[in-house]
């Protein structure tokens, strides 16, 4: 059974996410870290060194996109390119300690401030937005 969702109230859903993640930007102790590349740190936390087509496949978006986005972490000591194990010619993308470092500093700002703004709704309706998390977390691995 689908849900009917009419495309204003899926706008007014994308424009409030929108507005909450760049508020949880401002958290961030290194303003400079871009969301792509931070993504691209997040996924290789979760998921190990991947080859760059495998993580823009999981961004979504482009392999020019994050071939740019993993010469700024790289040159930044983020991340490193190394070759793969099973095929010498093909190269995977690690992150470094520093790259986890970031990631984690990041992941605890965004946390706290995310904490903060959840402090201000009652106990019923923070329960509410964790299950919705969880639902939003199936929706990005639908792909």
């Amino acid at each position: 059974m689908t849900a009917a969702v009419s495309e204003e109230a899926a706008l007014e859903l994308v424009v409030s996410l929108h507005r909450l993640l760049r508020a949880l930007r401002k958290a961030r102790p290194d303003p400079g870290l871009q969301p792509t590349p931070l993504i691209v740190l997040a996924l290789l936390t979760e998921y190990g060194p991947s080859r760059i087509g495998v993580i823009a496949d999981r961004v979504p978006c482009s392999q020019p996109t994050v071939t740019a986005a993993v010469a700024n972490l790289e040159s930044a000591g983020l991340v490193r390119r190394e070759p793969e194990q099973a095929d010498g010619r093909a190269i995977r993308v690690a992150i470094t300690d520093s790259g986890s470092r970031t990631m984690s500093r990041v992941a605890h700002s965004e946390a706290e401030a995310l904490a903060e703004r959840l402090g201000s709704l009652s106990p019923q309706d923070v329960q509410k937005v964790l299950e919705v998390g969880h639902l939003l977390r199936r929706l990005t691995d639908a792909d």
